[in-house]
């Protein structure tokens, strides 16, 4: 008999009672839930190592392809029927998960790098004439950038670095059609904090 790929590896061996969850209703797709769970068992143990193995040479990281392996089989037990083709399916729905993943911690690491890089803009909205160029202007638009809310400063880095409405909407995860009021907020916001500590003696 095959070892558990899941306890193999000190985790639970069903996806769904690791995350503490309730069975889906089986019974209202016409198909027992003994029966159900019975295949979700026997399918698990078959494809779990090979999705673990397929994870873990995308992102390079085994701890994060066993938490991507073990959602996709989430998805695939709370899903409504059994699809046509369950290891394709599962794979999809794995690689989805994994790029995701990286396209969030991706954004993660280039929002950090943007504010450590406070020089990239080197017009500072709404003080016309003004530039990076001196250290006390580049005092001024760091202190006036860490005065601003999180959200103000990432939206004025982005914008800064060239993404577009969408691409903020994106990264940030906000309705893109309110971009546009967000990023006129954060240039007063920034534009009043900047004057201040110019104003300053």
């Amino acid at each position: 008999m095959r070892n558990d790929p899941v306890q193999a590896r000190g985790k639970p061996a069903n996806p769904v009672q690791a995350r503490g969850e309730r069975a889906d209703p089986i019974q209202a797709q016409g198909e027992p839930s003994s029966r159900r769970d019975a295949w979700f068992r026997a399918f698990f143990d078959d494809q779990f190592a090979s999705l673990h193995r397929y994870l873990a040479r995308f992102t390079g990281d085994p701890e994060v392809a066993g938490e991507l392996a073990q959602e996709a089989f989430i998805r695939l037990y709370r899903r409504r029927g059994r699809p046509d083709q369950p290891r394709a399916w599962l794979f999809t729905v794995a690689m989805n998960l994994a790029r995701n993943a990286k396209t969030k911690a991706s954004r993660q690491r280039r929002l950090l790098t943007l504010e450590r890089s406070t020089h990239v803009l080197s017009d500072p909205p709404g003080a016309p004439g003004t530039t990076c160029g001196s250290a006390s202007t580049r005092v001024r638009v760091k202190r006036a950038l860490a005065a601003l809310s999180g959200r103000d400063r990432q939206l004025l880095l982005l914008r800064a670095e060239g993404y577009s409405y969408k691409d903020l909407a994106a990264a940030l995860e906000l309705n893109e059609a309110s971009v546009g009021t967000l990023l006129s907020r954060a240039k007063a916001a920034f534009k009043d904090a900047y004057q201040e500590y110019a104003d300053a003696p």
